[in-house]
């Protein structure tokens, strides 16, 4: 069984910086993928970032930039720097990890909120 379990979110003004974590523990497989992804409110959960076990790194349109996903493979953990943060990036963000085919294991989720 595999265990996610993410933290850093919290409540930042608008173009300010949080960094979030996610650690990956349990039956993990050294070639497995690892994402961010995010749902606002009457929104679909929506793909922000993802890493592969070879270090390949693809974002969604949105982040412009903004923010930057890192993995440490050896630790199981994967990590969102975002910053230039907008009142639109306010979500729960989830971390996932699976195998290609897979449905994989999901994080219960760390609520982001950027307002003034």
């Amino acid at each position: 069984q595999v265990q996610v379990v993410e933290s850093g979110g919290g409540l930042v003004q608008p173009g300010g910086s949080l960094r979030l974590s996610c650690a990956v523990s349990g039956a993990v497989s050294s070639r497995n993928v690892m994402a961010w992804y995010r749902q606002a409110p009457g929104k679909q959960r929506e793909l922000v970032a993802s890493v592969t076990s070879g270090g390949t790194t693809d974002y969604a349109g949105f982040v412009e930039g903004r923010f930057t996903a890192s993995r440490h493979n050896a630790r199981n953990t994967l990590s969102l720097q975002m910053d230039s943060l907008k009142p639109e990036d306010t979500a729960v963000y989830y971390c996932r990890t699976w195998l290609r085919g897979t449905t994989g294991s999901w994080g219960q989720g760390t609520q982001v909120t950027v307002s003034s």
